[in-house]
């Protein structure tokens, strides 16, 4: 049976199935983070975290083309280093809620999954995607960083050979590549994409719950010290590329990129 949940917030949505919580970002037309989801889903994971016994949550994107585009920077706009680094807070505090959820965390991604949506992904203990999803980190193309705590954790996973070559080039690679160096177990249909993630989410669910906690938190390794310095890291880069000329333009550029695609994908 499935349910709403009282968990909703602005740009996500949050349904029970039958014990397996389906959170969808929302956001039209390409499931942007902006604050707001990305407060919420720090706080949903927080509160998850402190319950007796936390549902296994499942992690997809409204749509058939985007699991998520990454950060909001439309947001920015017009804003001071105040809002960057209040937003590189919070988006850190999300990773950091994620990698202490102690229960089945699914990623189902059924499209674009890119820059912070990649860093979702990398938190998440399976992803299974679609055939058309795309992957990557574009950051320094348009003039911004992801944050260093989901670097250091795609590192971890990937390698810091493919992390390198990811980041430096801004390029995207489609859902096979993605299988062959780790990043996603397997590729689903999309018409089959949310039951298969539900049905994982709900396997794991089965584990007894203080092993499987005992478990992740070994092979996540949390670190608050770490996670420290990883602010620490994140919030010096942002202040730098925040006032950059060169990456203001490169900011300034994808802004009106996207603006002409929306436009086009409008009138079609």
């Amino acid at each position: 049976m499935t349910g709403s949940s009282p968990l909703d917030f602005l740009g996500a949505t949050c349904a029970d199935h039958s014990g397996v919580l389906v959170v969808t970002i929302d956001r039209p037309p390409a499931n942007a983070l902006n604050r707001s989801v990305i407060v919420g889903l720090s706080a949903l994971f927080t509160e998850l975290a402190s319950q007796d016994a936390p549902a296994p949550v499942v992690l997809t994107g409204a749509g058939a083309r985007f699991f998520t585009a990454g950060g909001d920077i439309k947001e920015l706009e017009g804003t001071g280093p105040e809002e960057i680094d209040g937003r590189m807070r919070d988006f850190h505090a999300l990773l950091v809620a994620m990698d202490q959820f102690p229960r089945p965390l699914i990623a189902a991604v059924n499209g674009h999954c890119v820059g912070g949506g990649m860093e979702l992904a990398l938190f998440a203990d399976t992803v299974l995607a679609t055939p058309n999803a795309k992957f990557g980190f574009p950051e320094i193309n348009h003039g911004l960083l992801p944050a260093d705590k989901g670097l250091q954790r795609a590192v971890r996973i990937l390698g810091a050979r493919t992390v390198r070559s990811m980041v430096l080039s801004g390029k995207l690679f489609c859902a096979g590549e993605a299988v062959d160096i780790g990043l996603v177990e397997r590729i689903e249909d999309p018409d089959s994409l949310l039951s298969a993630a539900i049905e994982a989410a709900r396997d794991a669910g089965a584990k007894a719950p203080v092993l499987y906690r005992a478990l992740k938190r070994s092979v996540n390794d949390p670190d608050q010290k770490r996670d420290e310095r990883s602010l620490a890291n994140t919030l010096q880069a942002a202040a730098e590329y925040f006032k950059d000329p060169v990456a203001a333009g490169l900011r300034a550029g994808w802004n009106r990129e996207k603006a002409a695609i929306s436009r086009r994908t409008t009138e079609q």
